[in-house]
Order: structure tokens, then sequence, then C-alpha cells
């Protein structure tokens, strides 16, 4: 039984030495090329915002002439490991990755790190616990989403004179976009007592379920005055919601999302939507000018934040044809 416990222990000790030797590595190097073959593993591609962030990738790669090997994940953590792990066995030249969650994803960084092969992260990011930026991956390109989350509740608390009772649908779970605008949102409304979170659910970034999460809560809570969508998809869905139930969104019922899309900002114009916080979908040109100023030896920041615009009734109709 010792002689057991003893070769258990060993071996404990030997993985974790491993992991230690490995994480201490310098990130891999990029030979600098006219052209390179590049993996881009997505999450999903069911909603217009990846849609938009997939073409520009696409068109940016096309431009320079740079083959991109595209995987899409269909929305699945375990399938976009996999996703990953085919990228490295295909022995590409580096790997974009937008994470579907932050744990199940950033053991993977590890697996591309260790074949050598250098990873940008996009849009959403990874267990800073587990992979770190500048030592396991490049760095992290994306959007602020704890400041998104601030201004959407900054707008809310004007836009409802501080007193409200609000139904918060959230982002997919474990996502680090859910978890930091939850967490901008309520930060900035706890110093306001009239503004109240009644209920929160997930609905999974997507129209129908922000729809079906809705018509359920608004049973459970008749007395809702304010949503607070952790995106556009999501608050489209509440607003059909809303007004199967005889309710008026943007009147008796004040609505603010994230992302900024071509139809949300419509919304806006009709009076339906409150405001949106832009989260920038064109990530091309700057992921990929970020790879290459990586393998020309510059100085990459551990993190690239894409500026965001804030959209209301004052400023749709005048950004409404450069959406998406």
């Amino acid at each position: 039984m010792k002689m057991k416990s003893f070769v258990l222990g060993f071996s404990v000790l030997a993985i974790t030495s491993s992991l230690v030797t490995a994480g201490a590595q310098e990130l891999p190097k990029l030979a600098v090329k006219d052209k390179y073959r590049i993996g881009f593993s997505q999450t999903e591609s069911d909603n217009p915002w990846r849609l938009a962030f997939s073409k520009s990738m696409q068109d940016e790669a096309k431009r320079l002439g740079w083959t991109l090997v595209e995987t899409n994940a269909g929305g699945s953590a375990a399938k976009q490991v996999a996703d990953v792990r085919s990228l490295i066995a295909q022995r590409v030249d580096a790997i974009f990755i937008s994470p579907r969650e932050e744990k199940p994803l950033a053991p993977v960084v590890l697996e591309a790190k260790k074949a050598g092969i250098p990873v940008i992260i996009i849009d959403r990011n990874v267990d800073d616990s587990i992979a770190k930026a500048g030592r396991d991956y490049i760095t992290f390109i994306g959007s602020d989403f704890v400041e998104e989350g601030k201004r959407a509740a900054e707008w809310l608390v004007k836009a409802t004179k501080q007193n409200a009772k609000i139904i918060e649908l959230e982002g997919s779970t474990g996502s680090s976009p859910a978890n930091d605008r939850k967490n901008g949102f309520h930060t900035y409304i706890k110093k306001f007592p009239g503004m109240q979170v009644i209920a929160a659910q997930t609905g999974n970034f997507t129209r129908d379920e922000g729809r079906k999460v809705m018509e359920t809560l608004l049973q459970a809570h008749p007395e809702v005055t304010a949503v607070f969508a952790h995106n556009d998809e999501m608050a489209i869905g509440a607003i059909t919601a809303l007004e199967a139930a005889g309710r008026k969104p943007g009147k008796d019922v004040i609505i603010v999302s994230i992302d900024g899309q071509k139809e949300a900002l419509n919304l806006i114009l009709q009076g339906k939507l409150g405001a949106t916080v832009e989260c920038n979908p064109r990530f091309g040109v700057k992921a990929f000018q970020t790879l290459k100023d990586f393998a020309a030896g510059k100085k990459i920041p551990l993190k690239v934040i894409n500026p965001d615009k804030f959209y209301d009734k004052n400023n749709a109709k005048k950004y409404l044809a450069d959406a998406y």
C-alpha cells in the first residue's frame, strides 16, 4: 500500500514538474514570411455578430494572400478543443482562437505552445490561471467586457431615473463576456438602491433562447420594468416575448443590450430598444497585423483592446449604414 502511494506521488510530481518546465519556456517563434497558413477556431457562426467577425478574418486573409484554415465549433466547447487539436496536427503556422468558454480551451492553448505553434486569443478569453498572455499565447484581442457592462448600466440608471426592476438575460455560462459584462453591470448599479435585478438566467447569446427565457421570467415577474441583455440577439428575443405578452418594449419596459448590430439600431429608431453598447466584431486587420508584428520581433501588449461605440436614439441613424 505504501509502495503504491509512493509511485502515485512520484507520478504526480513528475507531471507537475513537466508542466512547470513547459510553462517556463518562451513563446514559440514565428518566422518572417510573405505568406502564412493560419488556423482560425471560431466558436459558432449562427448570428450576425459571429458572421461579421468571421468575414473580417476571411477578408483580411484574402487581401494578404494567406491561407486561412477555418473551423466552426457549433457552440460546443468539446468540439472546439477537438478543432484546435486538428489545427495543431495540420501544423499550421499560427492559430487564432475565439474560445467558447474560458476553462475548457485553456489546456489546448498549452498543447499548441508545446507543438511550437503561436496562438492569439480573440474576442473571448481563456482561464488566466491555466494559460497566460505573453507566456503561453501571444496576446488577447477583444473588447473590454467589464466596461461594456458598466456603460449599459450607466445608461439604464439614467433612463430609469435610478429606479428599475430588472430582468438580466445572461450570455453563455462560463464565457468571459457573460462573466465580465455581468460584473461591470452589477458593480455599477449596486450604488443605486432603486436598481434591483429581480431575475437572471442564461439565454446563451441566442435570439430564440432569449425569447423563451423572457417568456418564462415575465410570467414569474410581471413587475419587471427593465431588461439588461448581454447581447442584441437576446434583446431582440426579449422584445418579441414582451410584445406577445401585450407589453410595450421601450415604454413600460426599458431595454439595454450589447453588440451594436444593424437590427438593434433599427429597433432603437423604432423606440423598442433603448440603447446598445457596441462590441466591435471586425478583428481581421488588427489580428493579422498583430501576428505580423510578433513575427517581426516587435513587443506585443498582453491585451489589445478594440474601441467600442455606444448607440442610442441620438446617433443610431447616423451609424446605421455602417452597422453589421
